[in-house]
């Protein structure tokens, strides 16, 4: 396994902007495009080839699931996106059935390499392919709220003039309605987040966290709304996430795992926070959570059991 190798299967906008950014990145040596369009991977591979001048050395191009036999790092971005009006849950019965095409040709080439799963609703479509390929929980994750988190740090930091990556914070729970900011153990560099409010002179706690949170929760639909996709925010996620596996940085990432027996959760995939490094999912870290949080947690992952209910899984 090479883990300085990375297919990418699926190259939409998520999938092309993902590869974007790993180029960028200078993390692989080389970048596997796979598409049910073969021109589409080709003409990504092409265009991508063209920034190398400017970047770091990368082999890019198109191929199939035959090339994916060395890869260390398999992202799975292919699926039905998420339409205006429509929940990240409605897109579910088309993408399960991509998974079950998708899968079977992964394992069969290769059962070494961490899968990556960011097609949505990742939660669901995560368990699936953990699932459909029967390879070990720490080999197969999602990309989870990882980016739901980095939206609150930004809106927190845009709202207390501090630089986001001060502000320490997650959300957990489905990348989905039923999410929820973990309020409880949130902080600027150290200083809870209640009493750096107060030093700043919002004092409404209840009422801002509220609207924050909301507003975390709806930016995806209103990214949808008015520009049909998102997908910048989630390749710099996945990026991230990447580079944590690569250089075996051990960070605490809240990537969609396979929970047993943390916060009173078993065999679901959900989003909480969990050290990621060279092994995959190393470790689940349980962060304390107030009962208000732990119920909306417990409830998150109700609904995602009753998600993979329908589906039959």
């Amino acid at each position: 396994m090479n883990l300085r190798k990375v297919a990418i299967i699926g190259c939409g906008m998520v999938g092309s902007s993902t590869a974007f950014s790993l180029v960028e990145s200078g993390l692989f040596t080389d970048m596997l495009l796979i598409d049910i369009s073969r021109d589409r991977a080709v003409g990504e591979a092409m265009d991508l080839s063209h920034c190398l001048p400017f970047t770091r050395p990368v082999e890019i191009r198109a191929g199939d699931y035959r090339d994916i036999s060395d890869c260390g790092i398999i992202i799975i971005t292919a699926g039905v996106g998420q339409k205006p009006g429509e929940t990240r849950m409605d897109c579910i019965q088309n993408n399960v059935k991509v998974f079950r095409s998708i899968i079977p040709q992964i394992i069969r080439y290769n059962t070494d390499a961490f899968i990556l799963v960011v097609t949505n609703p990742v939660d669901v479509l995560t368990y699936v392919a953990h699932k459909l390929s029967e390879l070990p929980s720490s080999q197969v994750f999602g990309s989870g709220t990882v980016l739901d988190s980095a939206r609150l740090k930004f809106l927190v930091g845009r709202r207390l003039n501090v630089d986001p990556r001060s502000v320490h914070a997650f959300v957990i729970g489905e990348h989905g309605d039923s999410e929820l900011a973990v309020w409880s153990s949130a902080n600027v560099s150290g200083i809870a987040l209640d009493e750096y409010c107060s030093h700043c002179g919002y004092v409404s706690h209840a009422h801002n966290r509220k609207k924050l949170a909301d507003e975390v929760k709806n930016s995806a639909y209103e990214i949808i709304e008015r520009k049909g996709a998102t997908y910048y925010g989630i390749a710099a996620a996945v990026t991230r996430i990447c580079e944590c596996i690569v250089r075996d940085e051990h960070s605490i990432m809240s990537v969609s795992a396979l929970v047993n027996g943390h916060y009173g959760l078993s065999d679901v995939y959900i989003s909480v926070p969990s050290r990621i490094g060279s092994g995959g999912v190393e470790d689940i870290i349980d962060i304390p959570l107030s009962d208000e949080e732990a119920a909306a947690l417990d409830s998150s992952a109700q609904t995602l059991k009753t998600a993979l209910r329908e589906i039959g899984f």
